[in-house]
């Protein structure tokens, strides 16, 4: 786990969060951090509380105990101030399908106090940024599901924030979009912003993220570097060769392999370590089987995600 270092190093710093619906805990003592530069994907399944914590990180819902920190300034202490430096895009949101979708960023605009002079060249370039350029002075309600979504992507910038909380960005957008905000995330965290990005797609949050937070029933179960969790996961992997047969018989009686499952043209089997894998990979040359692909069949940051999540099962 990484090692907690001065706040002003992180945009968003906060330890033993709690809060209850209830009689229902959410948040059961959650600590997180997220350092200025950096993308931090936030991942856990249905129920783990993210929503719940993003909700507070936003200022939107009030915790019951905990310290927060969020561009440095107290959450329970000034509010107002952090708000300043916070871009925040909700899992769903309302747009006012009533307005232009330069209205729609000129509203956001004119609610964070942007001068009115800097207003239509910075509405321009955030369109451009999200590839809306072209329906400047169309109606909101025009826009398709993926497209609304790109446009709250730029309604959360408006404001140039210092720290940017996404929950589910990528929901509705198509498979370019989705590499387009990827791209976008990454420039931004070039350029300093801390940014908190929740998602399901672990395959796009692993291309993305430096770091993870790892949630599970209200509690963290971890914060890592993604650059370390490819040694600590055992994942399976998929082995093909142009001899599938004498791939068979290389792997047959081998318990040290795991449970082995048939593909077309191989197999699948593990789980194992990367070294684990390299011995493997180093027999089967060895043993003359004409290997022709072999790689992991999950990513890391999926495998860690179903090892955490093995008891709900």
């Amino acid at each position: 786990m990484d090692r907690p270092s001065s706040s002003a190093e992180h945009g968003v710093e906060a330890r033993g969060v709690t809060r209850a619906f209830g009689t229902v805990p959410a948040l059961r003592g959650m600590d997180i951090t997220v350092p200025y530069g950096q993308v931090t994907a936030l991942v856990g399944p249905n129920g783990a509380g993210k929503t719940t914590l993003l909700l507070i990180l936003a200022t939107l819902l009030a915790p019951d105990a905990g310290h927060i920190r969020v561009a440095g300034h107290d959450l329970r202490a000034d509010p107002e101030a952090a708000r300043v430096h916070l871009g925040w895009m909700p899992d769903v949101f309302g747009v006012y399908d009533q307005l232009t979708v330069d209205e729609y960023l000129a509203f956001f605009a004119d609610a964070y106090r942007l001068p009115a002079a800097e207003r239509p060249r910075r509405i321009r370039a955030l369109l451009a940024l999200v590839h809306l350029e072209e329906y400047l002075g169309q109606p909101v309600h025009v826009l398709s599901r993926g497209q609304k979504q790109r446009l709250g992507v730029a309604r959360s910038l408006i404001h140039k924030p210092r720290v940017l909380l996404l929950d589910e960005p990528a929901s509705g957008l198509d498979p370019r979009s989705r590499v387009e905000l990827r791209d976008l995330l990454r420039s931004l965290a070039a350029e300093g912003v801390a940014v908190l990005v929740s998602s399901h797609v672990l395959g796009e949050l692993e291309e993305m993220a430096d770091r993870v937070v790892l949630v599970d029933h209200g509690r963290t179960v971890g914060e890592h570097r993604m650059g370390d969790l490819a040694g600590a996961a055992r994942p399976r992997w998929r082995v093909r060769a142009l001899d599938p047969g004498g791939l068979a018989a290389a792997l047959d009686g081998r318990p040290e392999v795991g449970e082995v499952s048939e593909l077309p043209g191989g197999c699948e089997l593990g789980p194992l370590t990367e070294a684990q894998a390299a011995g493997l990979l180093a027999d089967l040359v060895a043993r003359k089987v004409p290997v022709v692909e072999f790689g992991p069949a999950t990513g890391a940051l999926e495998s860690v995600y179903l090892a955490m999540t093995e008891n709900r099962r």
